[in-house]
């Protein structure tokens, strides 16, 4: 049984990151960070899987979610000011670097991370969101909408309509979310279904025609199924964020241009490896029919992807392939991040017959 143990770390004078962390305190270090929404404890299988092989695996709350500080304070949220979190955590696990992943919005840190510190960077794996993309501001992605499915005249911004969302009415968005928290991470949550099409109609319209279709606020928990995440898991999950609400981690979305005028102005070339983990069924971040993948493989000198047939969240909805592609990556290409094998290497011999 893994023994999974908090801890907190506190920096910028007053603000805290919560963490979660399990295996040899000695053991190769991978930071998980979620992204929206999230906590901590949905790495849970993968702290679990990896912490058993001897690795020390470390999830935060990311600011704005959980136990961490989460100020309705826009500018806690900038890429910038995540980083110097982010930078803060590494710190006070005794490391100057680890091997990063991330999803979704936490993919957008992990590859904000890279970009201003490489050196705090052995490996970087991103599920969901490629590098040079959504850290970069809109114009890190919406020039790469599949524009045979969604025309410019009639959906501007894509599939990412949601986001300019967030820009235009956020107090009301936050608002729907809010009005039933356990309803709305349920729904979300739903195990993914093959499109029929990679048209994302849910989140291409938001402006148009409001969340979920226009509904007047989230369904409720007794109209839904189960959840992609285990039943103890999901309630915790549910509790982080009926802790802070859905302002804080949301205000992610507010930072589009100062995050290009951080970003935007390094090159950000990776020569340490890196791996990428498509999701066959995501229509949102569709790496599979758009060009959302081109700038990672032209930044990243040594890319491996993987591609598993699973929704947005892979990783709660098939574990054990997003453990297996990011051990058979650490073991092909950081075979010396391996437990282990920095400690007493392996030695192979062949005995001639």
């Amino acid at each position: 049984m893994v023994a999974v143990t908090d801890h907190n770390v506190v920096y910028a004078n007053d603000k805290k990151i919560h963490y979660l962390a399990a295996g040899p305190e000695n053991g190769p270090l991978v930071l998980f960070i979620h992204g929206w929404p999230g906590s901590a404890i949905t790495w849970k299988a993968q702290l679990d899987a990896f912490a058993s092989v001897g690795f020390r695996a470390i999830a935060p709350d990311m600011p704005g979610y959980g136990q961490s500080t989460a100020r309705r304070v826009v500018d806690d949220y900038s890429q910038e000011a995540i980083v110097e979190g982010m930078m803060a955590l590494l710190g006070d696990s005794g490391r100057d670097a680890a091997i990063w992943v991330g999803h979704d919005w936490g993919a957008g840190v992990t590859s904000s991370v890279a970009t201003q510190h490489p050196e705090a960077v052995k490996a970087l794996v991103n599920l969901s969101v490629p590098f040079h993309t959504i850290e970069r501001g809109w114009q890190g992605f919406l020039p790469l909408v599949n524009r045979e499915l969604y025309p410019e005249d009639e959906y501007e911004f894509g599939q990412w309509d949601y986001m300019k969302n967030y820009e235009e009415d956020f107090e009301k968005t936050v608002e729907w979310f809010d009005s039933d928290i356990a309803g709305f991470c349920k729904a979300a949550l739903q195990p993914s279904k093959p499109p029929s099409s990679r048209f994302a109609a849910g989140l291409a319209t938001v402006r148009k025609s409001g969340w979920m279709g226009g509904l007047p606020k989230p369904p409720s928990v007794d109209v839904t199924g189960p959840p992609v995440l285990p039943a103890e898991v999901f309630d915790s999950f549910v509790q982080d964020m009926q802790r802070t609400g859905f302002w804080p981690g949301s205000a992610y979305y507010l930072h589009h241009a100062r995050n290009a005028e951080y970003n935007g102005t390094r090159e950000g070339r990776l020569s340490q490896p890196v791996l990428f983990i498509h999701d066959t069924r995501d229509m949102v971040c569709d790496t599979i029919s758009s060009r959302l993948i081109e700038p990672m493989r032209e930044a990243c000198s040594n890319l491996t992807e993987v591609t598993i047939d699973a929704g947005h969240f892979a990783h709660y909805e098939k574990p054990e392939e997003v453990q297996a592609a990011i051990f058979r990556f650490i073991v092909e290409e950081l075979p010396s991040e391996w437990p282990g094998f920095r400690t007493s290497g392996y030695t192979k011999r062949k005995s001639i017959l």
